[in-house]
């Protein structure tokens, strides 16, 4: 059981290692966020004016903001696959005892901590946007954010068992990020919209994602005429994060069945 814990932390750190190192990605990882921050959060900010009490709407789209890194990050963490077949090393990971399921856990848990360091950063803007931090709500956002993460890159892991290439890869994934990121509720609430929108938001698993972390932020109370309601009954943090878990533990189930009959 080390052994097998050991060689999905040596895979997660491999990914770590990689991020670190290449500048543009890293630049980029940051840059984007902001660029939505900055571009929605001002330009329709005194427009929309305040979306609940207490509640404008810079502080409603910054938790969505760093959502959607987190979900790109997850997302984008299966190119490593690609970037491994393409130049032979995932050759050598697969003659390693460590297995298909311990080589996928690893690129999800890399990933994951990819999202908690990217997160970790962006807190910074947190005071500047007028939100208050505490200890318990950095470590709730942290430990959701890891949860999510590993999650999503199921999805992620699932189009690199099937990519040849990384512009294929590169491709694939736009297409379907893009849609998911805005039925997710990151630039406005889900259940303020034409009731078809509504429906293909709440199928959207990252919906849940995005309403687990601003819950997080704005508290229950605040985000609560925000928050993602089923049938009458608003969601909470536990139960977006179940929704999320579930979604991704199958996705991932299919990627690492899809990953051994590819290689």
């Amino acid at each position: 059981m080390s052994d097998i814990f050991r060689g999905v932390w040596v895979v997660a750190y491999r990914e770590l290692l990689r991020f670190i190192q290449e500048r543009s990605r890293l630049f980029s990882s940051f840059a984007m966020p902001l660029v939505f921050l900055v571009i929605f959060g001002a330009g329709f900010g005194e427009t929309i004016g305040a979306m609940v009490p207490g509640v404008n709407y810079l502080q409603f789209m910054y938790p969505g903001i760093i959502a959607m890194t987190v979900v790109m990050g997850a997302i984008m963490s299966g190119i490593s696959v690609v970037w491994d077949r393409e130049f032979g090393f995932l050759k050598e990971i697969l003659v390693s005892p460590l297995g298909r399921s311990g080589i996928m856990l690893g690129k999800s848990v890399g990933a994951a901590t990819i999202s908690v360091i990217q997160v970790t950063v962006m807190l910074i803007l947190a005071p500047i946007l007028n939100i208050s931090l505490s200890i318990l709500m950095i470590l709730q956002l942290l430990v959701v954010v890891f949860i999510i993460s590993v999650s999503i890159s199921g999805l992620g892991l699932l189009v690199a068992a099937r990519m040849k290439s990384q512009q294929g890869f590169q491709l694939v994934t736009q297409i379907i990020i893009m849609p998911l990121i805005f039925l997710a509720g990151v630039f406005f609430p889900v259940n303020n919209v034409p009731l078809w929108m509504e429906f293909i938001s709440k199928i959207n698993p990252l919906t849940y994602g995005v309403d687990a972390i601003r819950q997080i932020f704005l508290g229950h109370e605040a985000a609560a005429a925000l928050s993602v309601s089923i049938f009458g009954h608003t969601m909470s943090v536990l139960e977006d994060v179940l929704v999320v878990v579930v979604f991704g533990g199958i996705l991932m189930l299919i990627a690492i069945w899809s990953f051994s009959r590819q290689e």
